[in-house]
């Protein structure tokens, strides 16, 4: 891949792959002028209805529209009431899957991650001290992954070719993937679908 933002065509290919290929690359979020980006250190794939872990299996509804649109888009929803997630979209339109990003390294914009993390909100526990927070665990997670890049619904469906929420090639090279099975769901948790960055802090769960 060349450098700048990821085209169409990265994201147009088998789900696996583009979880793969995710590794090292940079997610940004310009939010009202604010910019924040990060190194994607750890994601997770989920694909088509058969897979009972995605949004799709129980076949199409309003809320999982965006899996079986096209390829490249921003696909977020609210987990628990809480938490925002945010996902890309893979594969052709009307093949519904996504990949959820779930940890980055962060590299621009760390001072606002700090003061997003230390805002209090409903039905999540403050940091005791934020500004204490070790730098690779403001984005260690999915939820905290959104809340210091103040990603939110707002962002769901947006095209991420376009210039607020997108996801670059920088040329940084991470090494190889490590592929484990998926965590936080009760199915579907045999399916090694989750590919990360091993030893690396931000990784979200224990290696």
């Amino acid at each position: 891949m060349g450098g700048g933002k990821l085209p169409r065509s990265f994201y147009d290919r088998p789900t696996l792959d583009v979880a793969q290929d995710l590794l090292g690359k940079v997610l940004v979020h310009d939010r009202r002028g604010i910019r924040t980006a990060g190194i994607i250190v750890e994601v997770e794939a989920y694909t088509g209805e058969s897979d009972p872990a995605c949004h799709a299996a129980p076949g199409p509804t309003r809320r999982n529209e965006p899996l079986y649109g096209p390829p490249g888009h921003a696909y977020v929803y609210l987990n628990y009431g809480i938490h925002c997630l945010v996902n890309v979209v893979a594969e052709p339109a009307g093949s519904p899957a996504a990949v959820l990003i779930r940890a980055l390294d962060p590299l621009e914009g760390i001072p606002v991650m700090r003061r997003r993390r230390a805002r209090a909100m409903k039905g999540r526990r403050r940091p005791p001290d934020p500004s204490a927070l070790p730098q690779s665990e403001l984005c260690r997670g999915p939820g905290n992954l959104t809340m210091a890049m103040g990603i939110t619904l707002a962002e769901n469906r947006l095209d991420l070719l376009g210039s607020r929420l997108f996801v670059e090639d920088r040329g940084i090279d991470v090494g190889e993937a490590v592929w484990g099975p998926r965590v936080g769901i009760k199915v579907g948790t045999e399916r090694p679908w989750r590919a990360y960055l091993p030893n690396h802090p931000a990784v979200s769960e224990p290696r």
